[in-house]
């Protein structure tokens, strides 16, 4: 379960760096961007996770008469893309999407690597799908299970024989995402893998917190300095080379175009794409 409020508070301390080290998180948002064509048309936009309005500038460009109502749960983040964008076309709300009252409908519903912090993504999905205009596409971004693999690996073998091991949260499997998702027309799953190299476990940690990423679950969880000093000194011995050590991140894209939705029934006609 994601504490909220915790979130919140790391992606407000995060706004005036997120930019410099969401490197990872920007090649999510250009990958979104590619799957959309360019539309004089007047339409209506939703961005959930706005962010720092990294997304939010590209759909204001390709969507030259759109309007986009763009949601963020951290207000600093918010004051980042109004000093970025600086458009009367984009209203801001700083509010978490799972409580957010849907009172319109959108062409477009578009999310970039906010989904993961969703506590029931399930249930989003579907309030989001009833306000998807017939013809509308929803699209998003999402963290795969791999993310990170490098480190839970170590973890792993570091907490043999510790019963409370829990660090931090876990994403999304390829088959689980399938499955909530399978409810809805027109859907395409792809995948990527994107590694990121740093001269040291602690500049990795760093720039995980310079994104707000750090875990946000409720809970305890294991935090002793020794086991965290063995996770470092496997890492860098079963992970390092050349004076590097890899960060793994597994991602989702998944796109749906607003159809009847199906009553447990498999979409024979649903297309299926795998970027490795």
């Amino acid at each position: 379960m994601i504490d909220k409020s915790l979130l919140k508070k790391r992606f407000n301390k995060a706004a005036a760096t997120y930019d410099e080290y969401a490197n990872v998180q920007k090649k999510m948002g250009d990958a979104l961007i590619n799957l959309l064509q360019v539309n004089s048309k007047p339409i209506s936009i939703l961005e959930i996770g706005c962010g720092t309005g990294y997304v939010t500038e590209k759909l204001l460009r390709l969507f030259p008469q759109s309007t986009i109502t763009a949601v963020d749960l951290a207000p600093e983040m918010i004051a980042m893309a109004r000093a970025r964008l600086n458009s009367n076309r984009v209203t801001f709300i700083c509010e978490d999407v799972e409580q957010l009252r849907l009172n319109t409908t959108y062409n477009l519903i578009i999310s970039n690597a906010t989904f993961q912090w969703l506590n029931d993504v399930s249930q989003t999905l579907l309030r989001l799908h009833e306000v998807l205009r017939p013809g509308g596409n929803l699209l998003f971004t999402i963290f795969g299970e791999k993310t990170f693999y490098e480190l839970h690996t170590v973890y792993e073998q570091a907490c043999q024989g510790i019963t409370n091991k829990r660090m931090g949260q876990r994403f999304f499997t390829k088959s689980a995402l399938k499955e909530l998702c399978d409810a809805y027309d027109h859907l395409c799953i792809s995948e990527a893998y994107y590694v990121e190299h740093f001269p040291t476990v602690y500049e990795f940690f760093h720039s995980v917190r310079k994104v707000g990423a750090t875990n946000s679950n409720t809970g305890s969880y294991m935090q002793s300095p020794s086991l965290f000093r063995q996770v470092i000194a496997l890492y860098e011995k079963q992970f390092g080379d050349y004076g590097y050590i890899p960060a793994t991140y597994h991602t989702f894209i998944c796109s749906m175009k607003k159809g009847e939705k199906k009553n447990g029934n498999r979409n024979k006609n649903k297309l299926e794409a795998t970027r490795a």
